[in-house]
């Protein structure tokens, strides 16, 4: 292998440890909230904040963030935001009450927001035009297997040491991220490029890309009303002991995995006819768990599909919003990935507040109906879209 190649390979591998760490952090309170409810005396619904305030720090860090660092170097940028996300991981582990872990996962976020916006960028840049579509998937990798090895790992040493080593573990695979980007990183990657102020605004005032910013929040978000509680849903509607949540969510988290693979090439020719269908199976399952949470067997096969179509939607949904940003705001079509990052941090966001309206009035078990209601109405403004598509053909 070429000196270059072999460089690029250890400079992309620093990519995904740190996309490792960031997709780990996002879900790992999912696996905890029982035992950060039990420990801290709160109600479980309370502890579900942890999810919703997180996301709503990458909806409004990302694309504020973004714009705000487009002049920083590259790599001093990378660097900076693993010290912050290290920064919010200990925060968390050292709290001693709601406030401060809230406060440590805001920070977090904030870190979140900015290193998938730029973490694609980079990773196109440091190799030849023919191997940027590898290049990015090295860095993806580390986002799906911290999906399928990251929250059960962090939810089993939750439970074996204590949710804090969960989160001094994260902070401690930040530090091992950070150390790889200082030494592994090249210096001369080139600088964001400032997108005017004016495609801004034509990325947040276009119809159209707001549609598709609307169907991202509600079609991915919608899973979030019963995610977010799912560790309390297996142990208290379905039976499972805490101990076999952590071998449910790894399962859940494979799922997810084969779903990614299965959306991106669903979605490569017709991503709003493939977005459709997933949508419309998506609906159906999350209904189905309302009805299969208290049956074991039955549970587990739900939550199974359910993992494969909860991600399934994210490569169409990228590759949607791109396609109309190159339309409509060609100057800002890496803002458009940031904006449409957010949409999906706003729907988690959305989802976890429901689902825990909904745990706290009429039962948790009733989650899955309400997520299907708020994916019915993604399939709704999707058929519309494409209604709209047809016409400009």
């Amino acid at each position: 292998m070429p000196q270059g190649n072999s460089k690029s390979m250890f400079a992309l591998l620093a990519l995904a440890i740190s996309a490792y760490a960031i997709g780990t952090t996002e879900f790992i309170s999912v696996g905890l909230l029982p035992l950060i409810a039990r420990d801290l005396n709160i109600s479980v619904t309370l502890t579900g904040l942890t999810v919703t305030l997180y996301a709503l720090g990458v909806t409004f860090g990302a694309p504020v963030l973004t714009s705000l660092t487009m002049g920083m170097s590259r790599k001093k940028l990378l660097i900076g935001i693993m010290l912050v996300f290290i920064a919010g991981n200990s925060t968390a582990a050292l709290s001693g009450g709601i406030a401060m872990l809230l406060v440590g996962r805001i920070i977090s976020a904030l870190a979140h927001g900015v290193f998938m916006s730029i973490g694609t960028t980079i990773a196109a840049d440091m190799v030849p035009e023919n191997r940027r579509a590898s290049a990015i998937a090295i860095l993806f990798s580390g986002l799906t297997i911290a999906t399928v090895t990251g929250v059960p790992l962090g939810t089993f040493i939750g439970q074996q040491m204590g949710w804090r080593a969960a989160f001094f573990t994260i902070a401690i695979v930040g530090v091992i991220a950070l150390i790889a980007n200082m030494i592994l990183i090249p210096k001369h990657l080139r600088k964001g490029m400032k997108t005017p102020v004016r495609e801004q605004l034509n990325l947040v005032t276009n119809s159209r890309l707001l549609l598709a910013f609307l169907i991202t929040a509600l079609g991915y978000g919608g899973t979030f009303v019963v995610f977010t509680y799912l560790s309390p849903l297996l142990h208290n509607i379905t039976g499972f002991k805490e101990s076999t949540v952590a071998l449910i969510l790894l399962l859940y988290g494979i799922a997810i995995a084969i779903g990614n693979v299965i959306g991106g090439k669903a979605a490569n020719r017709k991503p709003l006819s493939a977005l459709l269908v997933m949508f419309s199976l998506q609906a159906v399952v999350l209904l189905v768990l309302t009805f299969t949470a208290p049956f074991k067997i039955a549970a587990l096969i739900t939550i199974f599909v359910m993992g494969l179509l909860a991600f399934m939607n994210v490569p169409g949904l990228q590759a949607y919003v791109v396609m109309l940003a190159e339309r409509f705001a060609p100057k800002a079509v890496d803002v458009a990935s940031a904006v449409n990052i957010a949409a999906f941090n706003a729907g988690i966001a959305l989802g976890a507040y429901l689902g825990g309206v909904i745990t706290d009035t009429i039962g948790i078990v009733h989650t899955g109906w309400v997520g299907a209601l708020m994916v019915t109405a993604a399939v709704l403004l999707t058929g519309w879209s494409q209604l709209l598509q047809r016409k400009d053909a």
